[in-house]
């Protein structure tokens, strides 16, 4: 932050809350880049999407684009030409079922106005008259009448229903017509408007795969968050609650740690020789003979090379009785710290070869390494590691980790059952092979979704010792471009590297 920030901020922010404000603008700032890298991304995706589409359109047509659109113009106004006179006789057939309908519905109308007429004489003291006294002919001409009266007026009230339903079935046509003329017009004024060949076919692509480019960008955006919480949520509750791996049973003795320091200092016994990295050999005392050991063991070549652990620097004491200072140290990476574990003859550690800087040991004996391999428990397909290197004792080893190495002693605690205790999976070296050892879900999901915790933890159970990084960190890969980077990081876990 510039100095001009810096007194606004305390202005702003009194009373013991001076980095609120800074720890708001930095958060502003992340956001801000994190949505400006997703919609620039979002927005390649459209433009290589359709403009790839539109390129590969305009590459399958082999006919003149001018020629086209004339032979759509015209095709497009014929339909017009069509749907203009079909309109043009609904209409017309539309108002003349209407006067028809008016017509028959006056017809009724007037018939039953006079029936109404013709009955209004028709009291029960003139009906007694009329038959006593009254003309029986007129009388049977009268009702003739009538009767036929009642037929023109019932003939004329179904006929304007029928007609009142053809009236609703041709308003309907009509209005089908209306919509198929009005995108008709649409079309065509959109082929008069568009007289360019770029945006013919980038409208072209965009019609024939919109929703293949809606998809690809709500995949972008949710896609990750969404995949992320299915992991967490759904998948890892279960596969935590899988069996847990122990490579032995007992651990009779446990490694010595020192403490962890930029440099090492440690001292070559007699008889003792030292396979150490190039890297992190710093000083050593005259009177060593050196030479140069193209793997740490070859029993396993192929891991040696993998993580580093080729072309090594030999230094043998060969005298009697003297011992000689060698200082260890990383000449590229001042953020890396040095230990030194020192192995009985009883004792044994599981340890990630990776993390590995150089072993002492005795120079008349071999060094022992046990393999495990797991193919078949849920544990190893979870964190991809199937493959377990056990070093033996007697031997020191010098380990090397990010900021430091931390030992962590599993004992017994008042209130415990049983000892147990979790460590962020990157930042696991290794540990005694009688803890249970099985990866459990990250704590918060948050953390996870950040990146600043793998979706599994590592949790040991038992009475043990295991090592940890004091920063976790995955090592150089991380430096690599990302993809090749956890590619690279799956081989080297799956044969435990």
């Amino acid at each position: 932050m510039s100095s001009e920030w810096k007194p606004a901020c305390r202005r702003l922010a009194p009373d013991g809350r001076r980095g609120q404000i800074p720890g708001m603008l930095t958060l502003l700032y992340r956001l801000v880049s994190w949505l400006a890298r997703k919609i620039g991304v979002a927005v390649l995706i459209l433009v290589l999407g359709l403009g790839g589409y539109a390129v590969w359109l305009f590459a399958r047509d082999h006919i003149d684009f001018d020629a086209q659109r004339l032979r759509l113009l015209q095709t497009l106004s014929g339909e017009h030409t069509k749907l203009q006179s079909a309109l043009n006789d609904v209409n017309q057939r539309l108002v003349n079922l209407q006067a028809e309908q008016a017509a028959q519905q006056d017809r009724a109308r007037e018939a039953d106005l006079v029936i109404a007429a013709l009955r209004a004489d028709d009291s029960w003291w003139r009906g007694i008259w009329n038959k006593l006294f009254g003309d029986s002919a007129e009388q049977r001409t009268k009702e003739e009448r009538i009767a036929r009266l009642e037929k023109l007026k019932t003939d004329a009230t179904a006929r304007a229903a029928e007609l009142k339903e053809t009236i609703t079935h041709t308003t309907w046509e009509r209005d089908g017509l209306e919509i198929a003329l009005g995108r008709v017009d649409r079309n065509l004024a959109e082929v008069e408007r568009n007289k360019s060949k770029v945006l013919h076919y980038l409208t072209l692509a965009w019609d024939k795969t919109r929703w293949y480019v809606i998809v690809a960008l709500g995949s972008w955006f949710l896609g990750p968050t969404l995949w992320s919480l299915l992991l967490y949520y759904a998948v890892a509750p279960r596969l935590s609650r899988g069996r847990p791996i122990q490579l032995a049973t007992l651990a009779t003795a446990l490694p010595e740690v020192s403490a962890s320091h930029v440099s090492a200092e440690t001292a070559l016994r007699p008889g003792e020789s030292v396979w150490v990295r190039e890297k992190f050999l710093q000083a050593s005392d005259e009177g060593l003979r050196r030479r140069t050991r193209m793997v740490l063991d070859w029993r396993i070549p192929f891991t040696c090379a993998a993580c580093g652990l080729s072309e090594l620097v030999e230094l043998a004491n060969e005298s009697d009785a003297a011992e000689y200072l060698v200082t260890f140290s990383n000449q590229a990476d001042p953020h890396v710290e040095l230990a030194v574990l020192t192995l009985p003859a009883d004792a044994s550690l599981v340890l990630r070869p990776s993390f590995l800087a150089g072993v002492i040991k005795p120079r008349a004996e071999r060094l022992a390494i046990r393999r495990h391999w797991r193919l078949f428990t849920w544990q190893s397909w979870i964190t991809l590691q199937f493959r377990y290197f056990e070093f033996l004792g007697p031997c020191r080893l010098i380990v090397a980790g990010s900021r430091g190495v931390r030992a962590e002693v599993l004992a017994d605690r008042m209130g415990q059952a049983s000892p147990a205790r979790r460590t962020n999976q990157d930042a696991t070296i290794g540990f005694t092979p009688n803890l249970l050892y099985r990866p459990v879900r990250a704590e918060t999901f948050w953390a996870y979704y950040r990146g600043m915790n793998p979706l599994f933890d590592d949790l040991f159970e038992g009475r043990g010792l295991f090592l940890c990084q004091e920063v976790s960190k995955k090592g150089d890969a991380a430096q690599a471009r990302q993809f090749w980077a956890s590619v690279w990081g799956g081989v080297l876990k799956v044969f435990g590297l």
